[in-house]
């Protein structure tokens, strides 16, 4: 196996998006088999990476088929449900999450039904919002302050999921994992709109192919938000990139939030 160019398989993948006239390609198989065809015919991509990217676009095919209920149907080979994707079962991986409620809690009963929701509505076995305890991240070290936001990094232990293992029905983590973490001060002492802009930021961006939000515990009183490393320093090529804010109930500052967005021309229903 050759080695595969980490940063031109990304600019493959986001380069694909932009060549397909979604006026044209307007299905989903349509706009499913242009991409794939068009990644095979590119000839600066290896064996290797044409394999990468298609695997990426496979995920991609999965995700809108569940997002927009379109496609054929499968019958699972474990739960017997009919479900859309062919990569994992979305049933499935909403009863294992589901199965875990019992086993985390964020010590708030408004988080937790928030974050249970979007479990319960997963999409893919990589953009799963879960709720992280302070003991799961070591090597956390201070890193700047942005906006009224003190920003560090850290390790997550084991990591986020990434893939769902029929065989074995239950969901895989990545490993070790470099985050970022958004330090969001006095959370508790925040009013109701605090929460609900917050509730519908995760409810946005849990139909967001390229946003994965996951919250965890730092002390009694704060709260942090955590990035994937990667997603805020290394894909220039795979996303475009735009800041927003949210804003703390209390007035006096705002949470930079770094939203990851689609490549242009994004199969749109």
């Amino acid at each position: 196996m050759t080695a595969i160019r980490n940063d031109i398989v990304f600019a493959a993948y986001s380069r694909v998006y932009t060549l397909m006239d979604s006026t044209i390609y307007d299905t989903l198989d349509k706009a499913h088999e242009f991409k794939t065809k068009t990644i095979l015919a590119d000839e600066s991509l290896t064996y290797d990476e044409k394999s990468e990217v298609i695997k990426l676009l496979n995920k991609d095919y999965d995700f809108f088929k569940i997002l927009y209920n379109e496609g054929i149907k499968r019958i699972c080979e474990n739960c017997q449900n009919e479900c859309l994707a062919t990569l994992y079962c979305e049933y499935c991986v909403r009863n294992y999450l589901k199965m875990n409620f019992s086993n985390w809690t964020s010590g708030n009963g408004d988080i937790d039904d928030l974050i249970q929701k979007c479990q319960l509505e997963t999409l893919r076995p990589d953009m799963i919002v879960e709720w992280i305890p302070y003991n799961n991240l070591q090597d956390i070290k201070y890193l700047t302050k942005g906006g009224c936001s003190e920003i560090y990094t850290a390790t997550w232990i084991d990591g986020d999921y990434y893939e769902w293992n029929s065989k074995e029905k239950q969901l895989k983590r990545f490993g070790n994992q470099g985050v970022i973490l958004k330090k969001l001060e006095n959370v508790e002492s925040a009013n109701r709109n605090w929460f609900e802009e917050g509730k519908s930021h995760l409810t946005i961006n849990i139909q967001n192919d390229h946003e994965r939000e996951t919250v965890q515990q730092l002390k009694k009183h704060d709260h942090m938000d955590i990035d994937d490393d990667d997603d805020v320093y290394n894909n220039s090529n795979f996303h475009s990139e735009e800041q927003d804010d949210l804003e703390i109930s209390n007035g006096r500052c705002h949470i930079e939030v770094k939203e990851l967005l689609p490549p242009p021309n994004f199969y749109n229903k």
